[in-house]
């Protein structure tokens, strides 16, 4: 199968994306901040891979990192 760079880029973003939900979910002393610093990383790896669609995982995936976060932490997505 020949994977052009799009999807191979596509891949490692879903990868990073399924591996820090994880993270946050299950990883015991992990604080809220340090959750929120996860969810920036990614954002900017996104950022670094599809410099011209940012906005775009904002609709795809922040949603999901604000919910495992909510889950775990409680309401506040600020602090």
């Amino acid at each position: 199968m020949d994977f052009t760079e799009e999807d191979r880029k596509v891949r490692l973003l879903k990868r990073a994306v399924d591996l820090h939900l994880q993270i946050i979910a299950v990883q015991r002393d992990l604080k809220r901040g340090e959750a929120l610093e996860i969810l920036e990383g990614v954002r900017a790896l996104a950022g670094r891979l599809f410099p011209d669609k940012a906005p775009t995982f904002d609709l795809l995936y922040a949603p999901r990192f604000e919910r495992v976060i909510r889950e775990r932490f409680g309401t506040d997505m600020e602090s």
